[in-house]
């Protein structure tokens, strides 16, 4: 959700925060909007829907000479989107950005409206420069004030501020979202809320931690902690490639990342498998020592990912293993125990309840593992181990690559667990092994499937809603196969494990009902086969997806015949996003970007 770039340098300075703001796009925005000072001469440009419409209103802005600038995508939590709404923010002489929510806004607000102060938007956001502000008039400098600012604001937040008293500063404060800073070989100074937009513009980055603030310079980086120490910023390389951030002659970056499943599977396992065990060499050797349950906690697909690891832990690592929503988690006051593994599992590692769920559990005493696809980000930071998931960026909002990474991983896990128990003998080890080197082919798109996914799609763009269903492990492919229909087509989707439909969902079944049926050749198959002809002889419309022929399906996809479930898993697995893609295609939808959702869900 909402990203957040800044600039100072003697570059175009419009053209880098534009830039920038696009290569945040993929994380779902609904507004954007600029800030550039240069000298005394403030410049503010916002506009509501896509960045064409901003970039429409500066392309008369000229920045050619020394300036700061702040830019922004907002995804709305407090006010509509709408321009007054939008970011930056304006005082009386400052601009702010701002990713988060600020929990005492009401409050604050409140204050200062009875001091005189008029609030422009609905937003929390508004109430940090005018906070500033306030304090700036009793402060001996803008640091000073901006310092006070952020002892008085409470909630999560990643702030860049610029003002006129302190024209060639930015100033900035880092709590529960991320934020860093890039510099380069011309001495420019470069923020982002995430490392996309500075590759390629910067040779090195500092991740700022919780409690972070200070500001920067054309001269100087200057971090306090949460205790208010100076610290130096620690940097790292920063890689130059932005091949994988194209589209690559695809339609949509969601289409291409289905594509490249294959590739980046590859990648997830490249290292990690030995003859007859999983190598993980980022894990502690006493990692699981003591550890008598496995508890994951995610949210949305990568809940679905946790789902499916919860069959293979208990299945294969005879481990008892619990899934928790996080969001829930959270306010659940729950009893922890500390022979528990608490593992969180999250696309950018920066998902905001499952990234307090970590520090709960931090807090508890229990061992912590980060499963995760970006490095540096605050989950890797905090756990005390992280698996990453080498997915790559993935910028389509709706996760194909990331969930298809992360269920390898858990499968690598359970192995690597099951190992340690002695719960698998070396051979079936050794086995699994041998289906995961297959997983890379299973995945890759076969043109003639993906032709007649197309076709059949157009047979779904109506009806009152869909069932997936599967029994096992395929109930939570079932339940990711409907959350992306939902996300990219609008349609009405319910996951279910077959065996439920008749405990209720079963009188919804008319010819108007789509059933999406998970039917493995290896494992339940005749009974989630009866489960289908069920629906089947109340009219449901039946779409099966196997590798048997199934007489009573409507329409009926065939995949390949394979040895194992989990193969079967995983080419089911791009089956469902790719009806799912072409649902949403033939709808007229923007698939990168559904409606009202956001890539990295940093507030709660």
């Amino acid at each position: 959700m909402c990203g957040i770039v800044g600039y100072i340098g003697t570059k175009n300075t419009k053209e880098i925060l534009l830039e920038g703001l696009k290569e945040l796009e993929y994380r779902g925005y609904d507004s954007a909007g600029i800030a550039v000072l240069q000298g005394d001469d403030f410049s503010d440009f916002k506009a509501v829907g896509k960045l064409v419409n901003l970039e429409e209103k500066t392309k008369e802005f000229i920045t050619d000479k020394f300036a700061v600038g702040i830019g922004h995508t907002r995804w709305a939590t407090h006010g509509k989107p709408t321009e007054l709404n939008a970011h930056p923010h304006l005082g009386e002489s400052s601009y702010v950005v701002h990713n988060g929510i600020i929990e005492n806004y009401v409050e604050l607000k409140r204050e200062l409206q009875d001091s005189g102060i008029t609030f422009l938007s609905q937003t929390d956001t508004e109430v940090i420069v005018h906070q500033f502000e306030k304090n700036l008039k009793t402060s001996e400098n803008a640091f000073e004030a901006f310092q006070q600012t952020i002892q008085e604001i409470k909630g999560a937040y990643a702030v860049l501020l610029v003002t006129k008293s302190e024209p060639g500063t930015i100033f900035f404060a880092k709590y529960g979202s991320p934020m860093l800073v890039g510099i380069n070989a011309e001495n420019e100074k470069y923020f982002a809320s995430s490392d996309t937009p500075l590759i390629g513009s910067c040779s090195d980055v500092n991740y700022f931690e919780d409690g972070d603030y200070g500001y920067v310079t054309a001269d100087e980086i200057i971090i306090f902690d949460k205790d208010s120490q100076q610290k130096e910023p620690v940097f790292s390389k920063l890689s130059t490639n932005k091949l994988s951030a194209q589209k690559d002659g695809y339609r949509f970056f969601m289409e291409k990342e289905i594509y490249e499943q294959s590739t980046v599977i590859a990648d997830t396992l490249l290292g990690r498998l030995g003859e007859d065990e999983i190598l993980f060499d980022e894990l502690p050797g006493d990692l699981f020592d003591g550890v008598n349950e496995i508890k994951l906690c995610a949210c949305g697909t990568s809940y679905h990912s946790a789902l499916s690891a919860s069959y293979l832990f208990e299945r294969y690592s005879k481990t008892r293993t619990s899934v928790e929503i996080a969001s829930e988690f959270r306010y659940r006051e729950p009893l922890m125990s500390k022979d528990t593994l608490f593992v969180v599992i999250s696309q950018s590692g920066e998902t905001a309840d499952t990234l307090e769920t970590l520090k709960m559990a931090k807090q508890a005493g229990l061992k912590t593992l980060a499963i995760c696809n970006v490095d540096n980000s605050s989950m890797v930071r905090l756990a005390d181990a992280t698996i990453l998931t080498r997915a790559g960026i993935e910028k389509g909002v709706a996760s194909t690559k990331a969930f298809a990474t992360q269920v390898i991983v858990f499968w690598m896990l359970s192995l690597y667990v099951a190992k340690s128990k002695n719960s698998l003998s070396s051979q079936k080890i050794a086995e699994h092994i041998a289906l995961l080197r297959e997983v890379p082919a299973s995945v890759k798109v076969d043109d003639e499937m993906h032709e007649k996914l197309k076709r059949l799609s157009k047979r779904y763009l109506h009806g009152h809603g869909f069932f997936f269903i599967g029994r096992d492990i395929f109930f939570p492919l079932a339940l990711e196969g409907a959350l992306k229909l939902k996300e990219i087509s609008y349609l009405h989707a319910e996951g279910y494990p077959s065996g439920e439909m008749k405990h209720g969902p079963i009188a919804l079944a008319d010819p108007e009902l789509f059933t999406i049926a998970l039917l493995p050749k290896h494992l339940h198959y005749e009974k989630a086969k009866s489960n289908v002809e069920e629906l089947s002889a109340r009219d449901s419309t039946i779409c099966a997806i196997s590798a048997e022929e199934f007489s009573k399906a409507d329409d009926f996809i065939q995949i390949a015949s394979h040895e194992h479930y989990m193969l079967e898993f995983f080419e089911m697995m791009v089956v469902l996003q790719l009806l799912s893609l072409e649902i949403s295609v033939r709808l007229g939808n923007d698939v990168d970007m559904p409606r009202n959702l956001a890539k990295s869900v940093t507030v709660e």
